[in-house]
């Protein structure tokens, strides 16, 4: 699917499509309100928009990103409505039937990440954006809501159906697929095997599309 993309917005790629494909599998509820937190292009929400979704919201920190989603939300006769700002914004405010997300989840070096590298920079363990979104959950989600997370198995899975499960939702694992390293792990990969996350001569990471429903 074709998105328009100004520089320094994410490219969709394996990740995207990964989580699109098990979105297809699960289904979209007709009329359903969704959010697609940190939407990149706003391909995640476009896609539930089309297979039968109410009113989109998509919502990322890049002002960029807000004016790509808005745009191709527009191009596909998709109701959208692209927020700048954080998703826990939104706690208190609104909930849906339906939350989608890419979020950062790639490891790097402390500190706050910076332009384009803010949509793959989660900090030391990769989970800075993970873990709020976990945490976030139970107040964004409907009676019947449901989440669909993707991420990489660098930065523990596992600890994220248990964050999941403490917030008391029902959560398991409903895709994977192993990849090669895309263009930040190779740049990265040297970084990632002195501090434990990469085996020696390891290039490829799995993905893993993470579900979690309202119990």
């Amino acid at each position: 699917m074709w998105m328009w993309r100004p520089p320094g917005v994410y490219r969709p790629q394996e990740d995207t499509w990964l989580l699109a494909g098990a979105l297809a599998q699960a289904g979209v509820p007709s009329g359903a309100s969704v959010l697609d937190a940190c939407t990149g292009t706003g391909v995640l929400g476009v896609v539930a928009g089309l297979a039968g979704a109410g009113e989109v919201t998509a919502v990322d920190i890049s002002r960029r990103a807000v004016a790509s989603a808005r745009i191709n939300g527009w191009v596909r006769g998709v109701a959208l409505k692209a927020l700048r700002g954080d998703f826990v914004s939104l706690v208190g405010r609104s909930r849906f039937d339906l939350v989608l997300s890419n979020p950062p989840y790639v490891p790097s070096v402390p500190g706050v990440p910076k332009g384009a590298a803010r949509a793959w920079d989660a900090g030391e363990k990769g989970r800075a954006v993970l873990d709020r979104l976990c945490t976030a959950l139970p107040s964004l989600l409907t009676d019947r809501g449901m989440a669909l997370i993707v991420h990489s198995g660098l930065c523990d899975g596992d600890l994220t159906l248990n964050r999941l499960r403490d917030g008391g939702l029902k959560a398991s694992v409903v895709a994977r697929r192993t990849v090669p390293f895309g263009p930040v792990l190779r740049r990265r990969s040297r970084w990632l095997r002195d501090n434990g996350y990469l085996a020696p001569g390891q290039d490829r990471e799995e993905l893993v599309v993470i579900r979690a429903d309202v119990a």
